[in-house]
Order: structure tokens, then sequence, then C-alpha cells
């Protein structure tokens, strides 16, 4: 068994994989790094994976499937997984050579005493291209350090400091037991990935290092904004599956519950912002629907929502309104440093 499985999503990837497969190579035999051919076909993704896999036998994994989106990449890295943990590193991005034997250590000595936690953090860079300054989101004001913790030890997460795909490493068992299986042909499948298995999350270890390296900078990613405003529909459909993940009302601890309430919070306005940046006035009716679905859904969770400082500002009426949302929404990208 290894002793952390990496999946990596590949949909025509070639320009840019070699360099993420590379940055996991350094971990030697105690990771399996797994190449998912998303269906590729503008170029040799496929190709490209099973060199490594011949080259790397007993590390590296090529496999490949029609495409089903990223999150069904995802899906399948985890299916093929025989690592105690389970990472997803997209193809576009890369891990810290020099912080990732200290976490393989950490995570080395966590399962050799027999106190596997169930969800690993460490801090990521947001790496945009022609910025010479990095941002980094840390969680040292959020979570304990160097100590195995549970949710009734946490402390506040300010805004844009939540747990992402890029800072978690989750336990593999524990990710098939809570039966987490993302949508086909879905973007922003990261948001559920890390949301629906909160509640299966007993023990958590933080790391303050910086681990991994979020790329910004290509003008076709799902997170551009221009892009993500174009696929408001699966923004959407996204939130109303972590709306439907879980009664909020019912999660215990309460600092879990109010962790996931605050997360939610910040998808739905994100949902919001974009259906009110595009000017449109049908993705508007959108963002509408999307309130009135949580309302449906959860009236109490939507009262709360609705009545604090986010709801009401993503909820101001008229033009004027509109704008005032969008310059609340810059300054705060700006201060926070998120995509």
């Amino acid at each position: 068994m290894k002793l952390i499985s990496f999946g990596i999503p590949c949909y025509n990837s070639a320009a840019y994989m070699s360099k993420c497969i590379e940055s996991l190579l350094i971990g030697g035999d105690e990771v399996e790094i797994i190449i998912v051919d998303d269906g590729s076909q503008k170029d040799n993704t496929l190709q490209i994976a099973k060199e490594y896999e011949a080259k790397y036998p007993g590390i590296v994994k090529a496999v490949h499937q029609e495409n089903g989106g990223h999150g069904e990449a995802v899906n399948t890295g985890l299916r093929n997984a025989t690592g105690v943990y389970y990472k997803v590193v997209d193809s576009d991005d890369w891990l810290d050579e020099i912080n990732l034997p200290k976490v393989l250590d950490k995570l080395r000595e966590l399962v050799m005493a027999g106190t596997p936690v169930d969800m690993f953090v460490a801090n990521y860079i947001y790496d945009k291209v022609g910025q010479t300054r990095k941002k980094v989101v840390r969680y040292t004001t959020a979570l304990p350090e160097n100590c195995i913790f549970t949710w009734n030890d946490v402390k506040h997460f300010h805004i844009g400091q939540y747990i992402l795909m890029h800072s978690v490493i989750y336990r593999t068992q524990m990710l098939r037991d809570c039966g987490l299986r993302l949508p086909k042909h879905t973007f922003y499948v990261d948001n559920l990935f890390v949301y629906q298995p909160l509640p299966a999350v007993k023990t958590l270890y933080y790391m303050n290092l910086d681990l991994y390296h979020y790329f910004i900078g290509r003008e076709d990613q799902s997170v551009n904004e221009a892009v993500m405003i174009g696929r408001l529909d699966q923004q959407i459909k996204v939130n109303k599956l972590m709306m439907e993940s879980w009664d909020l009302t019912k999660i215990e601890p309460r600092k879990l519950r109010n962790y996931m309430f605050d997360y939610l919070e910040v998808i739905t306005t994100v949902s919001s912002v974009l259906a009110i940046k595009s000017g449109s006035d049908e993705n508007m009716a959108k963002k509408k629907e999307l309130w009135q679905y949580l309302k449906n859904k959860n009236f109490r969770i939507w009262l709360k929502m609705r009545t604090r400082f986010l709801g009401q500002g993503v909820n101001i009426p008229g033009k004027v309104g509109n704008k005032l949302t969008i310059l609340a929404y810059k300054i705060t990208q700006k201060f926070y440093g998120f995509n």
C-alpha cells in the first residue's frame, strides 16, 4: 500500500502536465501518481501519461477514460487509488519540491503511530502569471499547528481563507466510506470535493508549509472570471448540490456547522456576484431562482444567510445596488487576493 495517491485530471494537458508530474515524483516509491486522461483529443496527453508509466512502473499509472469532465476524472483517480491518503493536483499546478518531502514525512509518522487523520491541511500559493509577489493562503489564525485536533479546536476562518482542494489531503478510505462521487460534465466541482466529506472528518492536522502552487494565467482556465460568467449555470448547479448535501441545522459540532454555513454563504455570494456582473436579465433571474431554491430547501438557513452582511449585499435592489455590490466585491477581492 502506498502512503499517498495523487490524482491528476488531464484534458489536453500536454503543454504543461510534465511540470506537475515531475513535482510529485520527488516522493519516490511511497507515492502513487494516477494520471487520468479525460478523453483528450487535441494533443498527446495520453501518450505522455503512458511514457511516464513505462518509465516509472509501480509509481505512475496512466488511466484513460471517455470524456466525463474534471469531477469524473477525480472519481476515477479515487477508484484507482491504493494510498492511505488521496490528493488531487490539477495538471497545470504543481507541489513544492522542498515542502512535499516534509509533508510526506509527517503523513508517514501519523500512519506509523496508528493515528492517520481524516484531513491534512497545508498552505497553497496563488501562482499568478506576471505577479512577482505571490499570495499565500495560510491557516495559522484558524487552525492549531503541528498537532492532531478536532473541529472543536478550530478558530475563525476569514474570507479567502477557506479550505480548498489545493490545501486539503483526505484519507482515502474516509472519502470512500462517505460516498463521495462528483457529477460528470460539471465545472467547479472542487467545492463539492472539499464540502461534502466534512461531517465525516473527525481528526485534522495542519502544517504551516507552502505546498500547492495554484497556477493562474491561462485565458481558457475555468476560474477566469469571464469564463465563470459564461458558465454560470455550472456554478449554480454546484451551488445547489452543496445546498442539497447536508441539512446544516443538524450538523454537529457547532464549529463545523458554522464553518460549513460560512463556506456555503461564500459560494452563494460568488454565484450572485457573477450574475450581477454579467449584466444579463437572464442571469439575474437565475440568481433570484437560486435564492428561492435555498428558501424552499431550508428556510432557516435561507433566513440566516439572507439577513447577514453578504446576503444583504448581493440582494440590494436596483442598478445602484448592483454597482455597490460589484464595488464591494472588487475591494474584497483585492484585499484578500482570491481569484
